[in-house]
């Protein structure tokens, strides 16, 4: 277990709690402090695996799973609580499923999946930040709306952000696929 690894591991039992504070006793102010501190670990894993040279197979699992998970449930939790439509949650999470389809074809073909791209990254990013920030533009004080289209604005961006980089995934494996042995170009 390194370092970076146990950080990763520290977000994900982060996951449940953040969900409780969220849809149990709505503590909205104690849900953006878990997930501040989620996303200040994101990126303190990343640093540590770099420059304490930690960098592990399961951590490569690890950071974007437990990045997979905050998304999915913070965008269940802000569904049930009506912040965001459904259909947001549904686009958001109908690309996760696209990814995923691909990177069964591209083990099916004997490759590992993608490497994680800069794109994919700023989008996880603006996504992370937008989640908090919507939960501050709740209510009608000044500060809420003054959060307001900061959240809608790393939202859209994050959002266009990450179908843009499903898109790029879906050509990586088709050309991923054309050269494979026994596969007919098209």
């Amino acid at each position: 277990m390194t370092v970076p690894n146990a950080l990763s591991v520290l977000r994900l039992l982060g996951v449940p709690l953040f969900l409780y504070l969220l849809l149990g006793p709505h503590a909205d102010g104690w849900a953006v402090v878990v997930l501040a501190a989620a996303g200040a670990s994101d990126w303190l894993d990343g640093k540590l695996a770099r420059w304490l040279d930690q960098t592990s197979r399961l951590g490569t699992l690890l950071d974007p799973a437990a990045d997979r998970l905050y998304i999915f449930a913070t965008l269940l939790a802000f569904v049930v609580r009506e912040i965001v439509p459904w259909w947001i949650a549904a686009v958001l999470v109908g690309r996760e499923a696209l990814v995923g389809v691909c990177l069964l074809v591209l083990r099916r073909y004997g490759y590992g999946p993608f490497e994680v791209s800069y794109l994919g990254k700023a989008a996880t990013f603006n996504l992370l930040y937008a989640f908090p920030v919507l939960l501050l533009a709740q209510g009608g004080s000044t500060a809420a709306q003054i959060a307001r289209p900061i959240a809608y604005a790393f939202m859209l961006w994050g959002g266009a952000l990450y179908l843009w980089s499903a898109g790029l995934y879906v050509y990586q494996l088709v050309l991923a696929v054309r050269r494979s042995p026994g596969v007919l170009a098209a």
